[in-house]
């Protein structure tokens, strides 16, 4: 992968409708050769998919809530992942080092749906206790990150 590749991924990641003439004038290639380059991309793996970004109040999941999962002595992680994706208000979830073993991000509508999602989550094999962060505000999400682009035209 090229500086290009990587210029236009960034694009890509900041409007996955552009056509490949866009995308071209954006990096300085024919659409042709744009075309060429996405397919490789798509190919090997580097672009996983297209999706819609979707205000969460629009569609009534106002609420946003971080909560890590401290596992039990006998939990395993593989399981326990498995089960996290069963639920549907589970929007993300890391594995991370720490005394936690994941942090979830769910969106709900409401905080008693909030505390439901959370005993359901309790509830899972090997969850021994959960620590919740309740989102207030959104400064910014899911920015596509460009730092390997201006590295890379440094050289």
């Amino acid at each position: 992968m090229d500086t290009v590749d990587r210029r236009i991924i960034a694009a890509l990641r900041e409007n996955g409708r552009a056509t490949y003439a866009e995308l071209g004038r954006q990096v300085g290639l024919s659409a042709s050769a744009v075309h060429e380059r996405v397919g490789k991309l798509e190919t090997t793996g580097v672009i996983t998919g297209y999706h819609a970004i979707v205000n969460p109040s629009a569609v009534g999941l106002g609420v946003t809530a971080l909560i890590g999962i401290h596992p039990t002595d006998v939990a395993d992680d593989e399981d326990v992942a498995e089960s996290l994706a069963l639920l549907p208000e589970v929007e993300s979830c890391y594995r991370v080092a720490g005394d936690e073993s994941f942090v979830v991000k769910v969106r709900v509508a409401t905080v008693d749906d909030l505390e439901h999602a959370l005993g359901r989550l309790r509830r899972i094999d090997g969850v021994a206790r959960t620590r919740t962060t309740v989102v207030l505000s959104t400064r910014f999400e899911g920015r596509p990150n460009t730092s390997e682009i201006g590295d890379a035209d440094d050289e």
